[in-house]
């Protein structure tokens, strides 16, 4: 089926990066009292700072999630506490990261076969309507003057 969308399942790898003058580069959400995900106090990438060592790195994305940093897994923490286990962590850092499951798509997303936009064709048919109503006003507005000339 063209269109259709298929999840493929999180990957958990590990990622060391070392902390540079913009620290790891990122920033966090999440936790006990500041669930990122409805039903789950998990630590998550909010942002990538550009040109921070995760940026560099290039393999931690914003949505991911952290299990652990330097082998202690960040479940049941409150949002400062996580906070503060990246902050003493070190220079050298190991993270266990989930990716965000990603969505693949399967042949094109549009429903059009040739993939062009049906956006377009939509403007294109409020512009004619829009001139045959005008047309028509006219007509109808001066159609008795019209018909003395002839």
């Amino acid at each position: 089926m063209n269109g259709s969308a298929k999840y493929t399942a999180p990957t958990v790898l590990g990622i060391q990066l070392k902390r540079g003058p913009q620290g790891l580069g990122f920033n966090i959400v999440g936790g006990l009292d500041q669930q990122y995900v409805l039903n789950d106090s998990g630590i998550y990438v909010a942002k990538i700072k550009e040109n921070g060592a995760a940026a560099l790195d290039g393999r931690l994305q914003e949505g991911d999630k952290i299990l652990a940093i330097n082998g202690q897994k960040l479940e049941n923490l409150s949002h400062s506490a996580a906070v503060e286990l990246f902050r003493s962590a070190g220079e050298d850092v190991q993270l266990r990261v989930q990716q965000r499951p990603t969505m693949a798509m399967n042949g094109p997303t549009s429903s059009r076969p040739d993939g062009e936009s049906s956006v377009s064709s939509l403007g294109i048919l409020v512009a004619v309507l829009g001139a045959a109503a005008a047309v028509t006003f006219l007509y109808m507005r001066f159609q008795p003057q019209l018909r003395r000339h002839f």
